[in-house]
């Protein structure tokens, strides 16, 4: 049975608290998560891999982990508020009351306070990303809680929407390493979309590779209905792509 060596039980001590889920204390979800489906995350390992992400749970919302401990009382939620802060869109705070079990004294949540039981009522905030799939959003945290060596299996498959999300976000090393997964994996269908993908916001290595790809082999993209999608939104781009594939042919006729 292989062993873990000291550095990868050190490396993966965020995966664990992650998988684990100790004490979490926000819930993230994806435009098309499931009612009652969500990703228990920690507000420090966040707001440390994303300063966006730290403005963001600086809010007044987000400041409180818990509440001063009170009677236990049924459980009440409180209705949903809007956050106007960059691309999250929605909040929710639930407070969620546990009742005593019957054996006051074997329950760890229950507190003695002047002869009166009482329990601690915990916070949990839900944020949810719009622009992110439910798939997409995992992938997003599982890297935030790894070692940033590499992109998983998974963040490969949404390299796109990880790359854009980086920049949204401002997590540079994702998105540095998106940008190697774009450039390594171009090919005849999806070079167009790259090179679009460049420019929202402009990226000159990533603009340059997906540039030069299309124009060694335009002979063959320009016949595929994607070209003519693609001439049709960026028409001086085009145009740009047209006049380089004729200077370098110029060189080598």
């Amino acid at each position: 049975m292989l062993t873990r060596s000291n550095k990868d039980i050190f490396v993966r001590g965020f995966a664990k608290a992650l998988e684990e889920k100790w004490q979490v204390d926000v819930q993230l979800k994806g435009r098309d998560s499931d009612e009652g489906v969500s990703i228990f995350a920690h507000k420090l390992v966040l707001a440390s891999r994303s300063e966006v992400l730290k403005k963001i749970l600086e809010l007044d919302e987000f400041k409180a982990p818990s509440q001063p401990v009170e009677p236990a009382r049924p459980s009440q939620q409180k209705g949903r508020r809007g956050v106007g802060v960059g691309p999250i869109v929605s909040f929710e705070k639930k407070m969620i009351t546990e009742r005593p079990k019957k054996k006051i004294r074997k329950n760890p949540k229950t507190f003695c306070c002047r002869g009166h039981y009482v329990m601690l009522k915990r916070s949990c905030e839900t944020v949810t990303f719009s622009e992110l799939k439910h798939e997409e959003l995992e992938a997003l945290v599982k890297f935030i809680y790894s070692d940033g060596s590499k992109l998983s299996a998974k963040a490969k498959e949404h390299v796109r929407s990880l790359y854009v999300t980086a920049d949204k976000y401002e997590i540079p090393h994702l998105r540095d390493l998106c940008r190697n997964e774009l450039v390594k994996s171009l090919n005849l269908s999806n070079a167009l979309e790259v090179l679009e993908l460049s420019l929202i916001p402009l990226d000159n290595a990533l603009h340059d590779a997906a540039f030069s790809y299309i124009i060694k082999n335009l002979k063959t993209i320009v016949n595929s209905l994607e070209f003519k999608l693609f001439a049709n939104r960026n028409t001086d781009l085009t145009v740009e792509i047209i006049r380089a594939f004729m200077a370098r042919r110029n060189i080598y006729y």
